[in-house]
């Protein structure tokens, strides 16, 4: 999937230049394929820009990160690749910074902690294309049935999972730390805790002193009383957590935007307020974000840079997040949609992004913390559950890959 220039005398001439995007599939049928939105997009760009063709390949999200890493390693990297993490390939000098690509405009235009979390030793390589951040979701009916309000504390959360326990709710409180995203409840937790996976300066802290009193709270006054289901926490996935939900199964569990179209196709109405903190509202939410680099091997720096600039105008921005109900990555286009009333759900998502924090993806060591999270985490909330050497566990090895890079 090399990037070629026409040879001279072809149908456009010698200065045609084709460049291959791989990028991941937001859709969850071929009706709504992420390739149809690619499609439609490169149709329009080449029109004004004729000299310059997009080739888009979309797979899904189970495959599209190995299938980029294969075609870099095979040395034929992609023009530029939408998929979930960009720090390898800056640590290994393959990437152009933004500031190569993109106008200041538009470069400008990427909110603060999205941008910020695309960076590596404070140069941006990774540019942010889709965002999410998280909410506590609660099942209104079962609220108003047991007369209950939303909790706005840790001590509120657990006097509502009790109250529903007793009524006969399956998942007072869902608590998803099984292998699929258990880093993503986790960081949750610990932001409402008061700590996270970094410190100030963005060395890990995993397990910080307030790290392990959130996690020996989750293990005493949650799972330890019964008030998180049937089913281990290390052993309860993300998805069936959210399927659980959309059946009435749950009472509490923080969600993001997808929930909301899941629940409301199950006729399941429901409520969403911030994740509540130990003694109030958390003073930051959980964020994500999906990346689009772009990689130098073949050149063609100009006309990346001018259908990357193309692809985060306001409209384009507007027209992917209402799509697939992501957040908009742009200040421009989260405007918009804030003052869309017909979004006013996601409305209570934008309101988080500006000051959530996101993932450590700027550390190539990431993804192996990543993977140390999903599969030792629901060990601190077990019967025989350490937070503090389970935390330590997962810090000594964060510190091991960091200083091995």
């Amino acid at each position: 999937m090399a990037a070629v220039l026409a040879g001279c005398g072809g149908p456009g001439g010698s200065d045609d230049v084709t460049l291959k995007l791989v990028a991941a599939d937001y859709g969850d049928s071929a009706a709504n394929s992420s390739q149809k939105y690619w499609d439609k997009l490169a149709k329009k760009f080449e029109a004004a820009h004729p000299n310059i063709k997009v080739e888009v390949s979309v797979y899904s999200w189970t495959d599209v990160d190995r299938k980029v890493k294969e075609m870099v390693k095979a040395g034929d990297a992609p023009d530029m690749a939408q998929i979930g993490a960009y720090a390898d390939y800056a640590a290994q000098k393959k990437l152009y910074t933004a500031d190569e690509l993109l106008s200041i405009a538009t470069q400008s235009d990427f909110l603060s902690p999205l941008a910020q979390a695309g960076e590596v030793d404070r140069t941006q390589y990774g540019m942010p294309f889709a965002g999410s951040t998280r909410l506590l979701f609660y099942n209104e009916k079962l609220f108003k049935d047991a007369n209950l309000d939303p909790p706005q504390s840790w001590t509120e959360l657990a006097a509502d999972a009790k109250v529903l326990k007793a009524r006969g709710v399956k998942f007072p409180y869902a608590l998803p730390l099984g292998r699929e995203e258990a880093q993503a409840e986790t960081l949750q937790w610990l932001l409402s805790g008061g700590g996270g996976y970094t410190d100030n300066v963005g060395s890990y802290d995993i397990d910080s002193k307030l790290n392990v009193k959130t996690f020996t709270w989750l293990r005493d006054e949650l799972v330890g009383k019964g008030l998180t289901g049937p089913t281990e926490p290390g052993k309860l996935n993300r998805a069936e957590a959210f399927a659980a939900f959309t059946r009435g199964d749950v009472g509490m569990l923080n969600g993001h935007p997808t929930l909301m179209k899941m629940a409301a196709k199950k006729g399941v109405k429901f409520g969403m307020v911030p994740m509540p903190g130990v003694n109030g509202n958390s003073e930051a939410t959980m964020g994500v974000a999906d990346w689009m680099m772009a990689f130098k091997q073949h050149g063609h720096r100009k006309e990346i840079g001018t259908f990357l600039d193309y692809v985060y105008s306001e409209k384009n921005v507007l027209e992917f997040s209402r799509e697939y109900d992501l957040l908009p990555v742009t200040t421009s286009a989260s405007q918009v949609m804030a003052d869309d009333k017909s979004k006013a759900d996601l409305d209570k998502f934008l309101k988080e992004l500006p000051t959530s924090r996101l993932y450590p993806v700027g550390h190539t060591s990431w993804a192996g913390v990543s993977v140390d999270i999903k599969k030792y985490i629901g060990k601190t909330v077990g019967p025989n559950g350490n937070p503090q050497s389970t935390l330590g566990q997962i810090q000594r090895a964060a510190q091991a890959e960091e200083n091995s890079e």
